[in-house]
């Protein structure tokens, strides 16, 4: 009996048509399929070339072409390298791919040149097409001031002495699980997904014969949901399973509407296999037979790019009637979302996609016993299905080794805000705040000082620094008044307002609430009103009832906040108060000097700044008079000026435009 090898899963997966309808019996008996021919081993042979798996004779260029690439000119860097190859009679590959994660030195172009390492070029732009083509591709030499590393040692000849992607203080503590073929393979190309071993999880999981040896695995893993509460997979897919019913639905939930959050974006734009793949296994462990991806139609690269991901899917077999054979058939299509954070929820997203208001709904009974048009339901994020995909391919006991106790395998950011290295990182569970920031993020920039880190969106909180070793893990970061979250990590410097920022979040929920509960409606309506009041200045309280309204307000700011959190009918509205609890814990001094002395630590409540002229370096030049709206400003020329307070209305437009230092904000 011929052994099973990977020559012959290789062959099975790219077969002229479909995969061979027997690869599942053959891979579980052990034994080399006998449909595996000759065309389909060169196919697969010419892919791999491309994904630079193995040596090939031809240069390979990669483009970083997700949204943050395209915003920086990808679109016209790609072009320009197709064209300059082709007037110069050049014969290479140029591959468009998804983002490598590194936003702040973004565009990333990649080259691959026969007998040398892979090198990636950083900041690169549409005038430097020139150079690379003629220095690099055809002369075989590096551009230094471009260059961000090479990728191996091996082959690397006079190049031995560059840096090393690996050892790049963005990349150097991250574990790239999920995110492995973001920057590597196009998207769009399912021959490049499967090269690099996609699918692979999906077979490992039908090859379990049962569903519930599926959802053991999921449950031995660890493996906890990723859209912020952290439920254990397993049991929600056990839940379902075990419900008696004619159909059973499957939902991806893409919404992603907290500010600051890109993650799912940059895995549906860059690896879309990935998440349909673990959809599929999902579907095949509950019995579900039809699937939504519901994705926000502000995405619209991520939405072309699923588009085609399921045709292909299709088109191979993995998806329709008898899935490899399997006798299991499941399919499913996407969904536009228009928006609207409170679809992040899932029992609205539910009412989304059947066509009512999106509003949630009491609970019980949970989705996964009464969900889409009544049916059991399961509904998880886009990188909770990556991780399953991941997990079956690697296995159950090697995913649970990775992260910590309650706690298990990597997690996604995207991190932003006032730090220097701006991008999506992926790092195992139980590393600390603090080293993604500073030994990833690279710290604060312009020699500011860290004043807190933002985790978890609208529903989080704000961390201050006497917290940022805490290791991030769902039980650690709850300790400390924050929570996981969907990934979104902000940082802030000293010029951050805490009390403007929880004004900041309150207005996003308060516009963003479905007004279905009065906690929510009503209750984040009056917290904001509390956060105005206290960045208000004096000079525009109409009467002496205002300013006690401004004391009443912080007085019952704790109490009301925890109120909405105890009584609001979603998850979103019971998390809602939490930026502003957290920063009133960790920064209550900012509170007080906002409220007693109306005052902004942080010069960043405009209303409560006070603009004066520097009367020593003010030369009358009149620049700033001629700029003020108001008129506030009064001077005889070639004298000293001054600002009439009572009329200053604090744009900022004299300081902007004196050159000569003279304008004083305090």
């Amino acid at each position: 009996m011929n052994t099973f090898s990977q020559t012959c899963f290789d062959n099975c997966w790219h077969s002229a048509e479909k995969p061979c309808p027997r690869f599942i019996d053959c891979v579980q008996r052990g034994q080399q399929c006998c449909d595996c021919g000759d065309e389909s081993a060169q196919r697969l042979e010419r892919y791999k070339r491309g994904l630079l798996l193995i040596e090939h004779d031809l240069p390979v260029v990669l483009v970083g072409m997700g949204t943050c690439g395209l915003a920086n000119g990808a679109q016209q860097i790609h072009d320009a390298l197709v064209a300059e190859c082709e007037t110069r009679g050049i014969q290479a590959s140029v591959i468009p791919v998804g983002c490598v994660g590194y936003c702040a030195r973004e565009v990333i172009v990649d080259v691959k040149l026969p007998g040398r390492p892979r090198l990636s070029y950083c900041e690169v732009t549409a005038a430097d097409v020139p150079r690379i083509v003629e220095e690099t591709i055809l002369g075989g030499r590096v551009i230094e001031d471009k260059l961000l590393g090479i990728h191996s040692r091996e082959q690397a000849g006079d190049w031995d002495g560059l840096p090393l992607i690996a050892d790049v203080a963005f990349f150097r503590k991250q574990m790239k699980l999920n995110l492995e073929n973001c920057g590597v393979i196009d998207p769009e190309s399912i021959d490049q997904y499967l090269a690099r071993g996609g699918y692979a999880g999906l077979s490992a999981a039908m090859q379990k014969g049962s569903s519930q040896g599926v959802i053991d695995d999921v449950l031995a893993a660890g493996l906890r949901g990723r859209g912020g509460g952290g439920f254990p997979t397993g049991k929600k897919w056990q839940f379902a399973r075990d419900q008696q019913a004619d159909k059973k639905y499957l939902i991806c939930n893409a919404d992603e509407g907290d500010p600051g959050a890109f993650m799912d974006r940059a895995l549906l734009e860059g690896d879309p296999h990935r998440v349909v793949e673990g959809m599929i296994i999902a579907a095949y462990a509950i019995g579900a037979s039809y699937g939504y991806i519901y994705c926000r139609a502000e995405y619209p690269l991520a939405i072309r790019r699923l588009e085609k991901t399921l045709q292909a899917a299709r088109e191979y077999g993995l998806l329709g009637e008898n899935i490899l054979g399997s006798g299991f058939s499941f399919d499913m299509r996407i969904k536009k979302g228009a928006g609207a954070f409170v679809c992040g929820e899932e029992t609205a997203l539910i009412h989304s996609i059947e066509g009512r208001r999106g509003m949630p709904r009491p609970r019980p009974p949970f989705p996964a016993v009464s969900g889409l048009f009544g049916k059991p339901t399961v509904i998880n994020n886009v990188e909770t299905f990556a991780n399953v995909s991941t997990m079956f391919r690697k296995g159950p006991e090697w995913y649970a080794s990775i992260g910590t106790p309650t706690s298990k395998g990597t997690k996604i950011f995207a991190l932003s805000g006032n730090v220097k290295n701006v991008g999506l990182v992926e790092v195992p569970m139980g590393v600390t705040l603090r080293e993604v920031v500073f030994d990833i993020g690279g710290g604060i920039p312009d020699g500011k000082k860290f004043k807190a880190v933002q985790i978890g969106g609208p529903s989080g909180g704000a961390l201050p620094e006497s917290v940022i070793d805490t290791p991030i893990d769902y039980e650690s970061l709850k300790g400390v008044g924050a929570m996981m979250g969907s990934g979104g990590l902000v940082v802030m410097d000293e010029s951050t307002c805490m009390v403007d920022l929880a004004k900041y979040f309150m207005t996003f929920i308060q516009t963003e609430s479905c007004g279905k509960c009065i906690p929510c409606r009503e209750g984040t309506l009056r917290l904001l009103e509390i956060l105005e009041r206290l960045t208000r200045s004096y000079r525009d309280e109409r009467s002496q009832e205002d300013a006690m309204l401004r004391f009443q307000g912080m007085v019952y700011l704790e109490r009301l906040a925890s109120v909405i959190q105890d009584t609001s009918l979603c998850g979103l509205g019971q998390t809602a108060a939490n930026p502003v609890l957290s920063t009133l814990h960790y920064f209550r001094d900012e509170y007080e000097a906002h409220l007693y002395e109306r005052h902004c630590p942080a010069g960043a409540c405009r209303q409560l700044l006070t603009f004066s002229i520097d009367t020593d370096r003010c030369n009358g030049c009149g620049l700033c008079a001629r700029k003020c709206p108001e008129q506030a400003i009064v001077g005889e020329k070639k004298k000293a000026h001054y600002i009439i307070e009572d009329k200053c209305i604090r744009c900022d437009q004299c300081r902007v435009n004196c050159n000569f230092d003279a304008i004083n904000v305090n």
